[in-house]
């Protein structure tokens, strides 16, 4: 299988589903893809398992996914 290589943030989201699991690299604001975390949230997808060892910190990234639910 060829390699895919998306051209925006939401186009890498695009086939999340509800119920997928997702696994978010990063340590910290610093490490963490905030751009593809907006557009996770952006894209409507719900009852989501995120495998991370951070949950971020005040309203960012991980931490602004877990307050909206």
């Amino acid at each position: 299988m060829a390699p895919r290589i998306a051209t925006s943030a939401a186009h890498a989201v695009a086939e999340i589903t509800d119920g997928a699991t997702v696994l978010i690299g990063g340590f910290g604001n610093a490490g963490q893809p905030m751009e593809l975390i907006d557009a996770l949230m952006d894209c409507g997808a719900k009852d989501l398992t995120v495998v991370n060892n951070n949950a971020g910190q005040a309203d960012a990234g991980l931490a602004l996914l877990i307050k909206e639910r």
